[in-house]
């Protein structure tokens, strides 16, 4: 972990490079340090995913109306002020990403936090190492 993963509606894919958002946000996640300054995520772990309904309703579906809805899944031990440092980086690069869209059509965009709270926490990962300083 962490994972953050986008559900969004399908009527975006011609208009939005969800592929470049899930990198710009997997790059602003790796951005991140803590109040010591040492990097928040592990790039071995860092993980954005999209994921298009294909059947979606939203609002009262009188116009062509789109959404995103991001959701970033993170395990415990990082400090309220680093948390809510991560949340304000992520959605300014969404912000930057949507801007675009948003001045063309209404498009909600919603991003959510959680910490993990986990009851069972198994990996099985092979890209850790890549990353690991001697």
């Amino acid at each position: 972990m962490p994972h953050l993963t986008i559900h969004y509606s399908g009527n975006l894919d011609s208009q939005a490079n969800m592929g470049a958002l899930c990198r710009s946000l997997a790059d602003t996640m790796l951005e991140q340090v803590d109040e010591a300054g040492v990097a928040v995520f592990p790039p071995g772990g860092t993980r954005v995913l999209a994921f298009p309904a294909r059947s979606f309703a939203i609002a009262d579906g009188k116009q062509d109306y789109a959404f995103a809805y991001l959701n970033l899944r993170m395990g415990r031990g990082r400090g309220e002020a680093t948390q809510q440092r991560i949340g304000a980086a992520l959605l300014a690069a969404a912000k930057e990403f949507f801007d675009p869209i948003q001045a063309r059509r209404l498009v909600g965009v919603t991003l959510q936090i959680d910490v993990g709270n986990e009851v069972f926490d198994g990996k099985l990962n092979n890209i850790h190492p890549l990353f690991k300083k001697d």
